[in-house]
């Protein structure tokens, strides 16, 4: 399944390119990307799966940018 989420307060793009690195290394994503200049994260991962592995990434992104909120719509 892949699926685009917007961001909010994402402030730089260093900490979305660590948030995208951390993102990649959950078991079951295939493939992230946090655009800094979008404020958008695009995640596709396994189907079954996918609140299980969504649940790790908003823990993943809050330790990389508190502040930061994945609007999960």
């Amino acid at each position: 399944m892949k699926k685009k989420f917007n961001l909010t307060d994402l402030d730089c793009a260093n900490c979305a390119a660590k948030m995208e690195e951390a993102i990649n290394r959950i078991d079951g994503v295939k493939a992230a990307t946090v655009s800094f200049i979008q404020q958008r994260l695009t995640i596709e991962a396994e189907d079954e799966r996918f609140d299980e592995i969504m649940d790790q990434v908003v823990k993943v992104c809050k330790k990389v940018e508190p502040d930061c909120e994945i609007v999960l719509k």
